[in-house]
């Protein structure tokens, strides 16, 4: 199984290593740790040497004030490393404010214009911006995924007719989610799996550090509701992960 996306920082994990042997020895094999600003890129760097393990690099909408260009040029220079695989983490979030809305936008558009520059998916942060985020995804010929999605089910058709998957992580095991109804209408071809990992433990482990290890919660409640066997959705689900992201070899 792949957990698409996590975030193996020093700063959550004193164990790094034991957590993705962990993960492994669980059947989840393959991960995708997401940077969100100049540390944790740097971070991705360095975790992606480990077999297994590949990254995705971006400035998260939260770090809009403490960029620097010198960020994205980072971002760039490194993108050429087989094993980054994707832009982000990016996107727009308004929960806090709005008060910064057109910094986001416009990081968030340099960020796609770099994706589709350098031909990789990009790893989408939303957070009470739907609308902002379609328009900018419009403007930019780029795919990959809608990360942490628990949007409705028309938002979910119209991020999939733009050739997007949708991130499902331990959100959808959550009591009174509306998440659960959506997937029961969606094909499993619309998904991929991710922890988010340290956050969104799924049950029956919250309150705990999540891990990628927890995939295997997330995926066994999907099948629940889809009602097939978990080599089923993991079969789906890998070929759903391979469609988005280009992984140049198994290391």
């Amino acid at each position: 199984m792949w957990d698409t996306h996590c975030h193996l920082f020093k700063e959550y994990y004193e164990d790094i290593y034991e957590v993705i042997n962990k993960a492994k020895e669980n059947g989840i094999n393959k991960m995708i740790t997401a940077g969100c600003d100049a540390k944790t890129n740097k971070e991705v760097l360095e975790i992606i040497k480990e077999r297994g393990v590949y990254g995705a690099i971006g400035i998260h909408p939260e770090s809009v004030l403490d960029y620097k260009k010198e960020d994205l040029d980072f971002i760039k220079e490194n993108l050429n490393n087989k094993k980054i695989i994707a832009m982000g983490e990016i996107g727009l979030d308004y929960h806090y404010s709005k008060e910064n809305r057109e910094e986001q936008i416009k990081l968030f558009e340099s960020q796609l214009e770099i994706a589709e520059d350098y031909h990789l998916p990009v790893v989408v942060h939303m957070r009470e911006a739907t609308n902002d985020t379609i328009e900018c995804l419009k403007k930019y010929k780029v795919k990959g995924v809608i990360h942490a999605f628990s949007g409705s089910l028309e938002t979910a058709k119209i991020f999939l007719k733009m050739g997007f998957k949708l991130g499902i992580n331990g959100v959808i095991t959550f009591k009174n989610c509306n998440l659960k109804e959506v997937i029961e209408q969606l094909d499993l071809s619309s998904i991929v799996l991710e922890t988010d990992a340290p956050y969104l433990t799924p049950v029956p482990f919250r309150g705990q550090r999540n891990e990628p290890s927890h995939i295997k919660e997330i995926a066994e409640f999907i099948c629940d509701i889809k009602k097939i066997s978990l080599e089923e959705l993991v079969k789906i689900t890998n070929q759903n992960v391979l469609q988005i992201f280009d992984i140049k070899g198994d290391f």
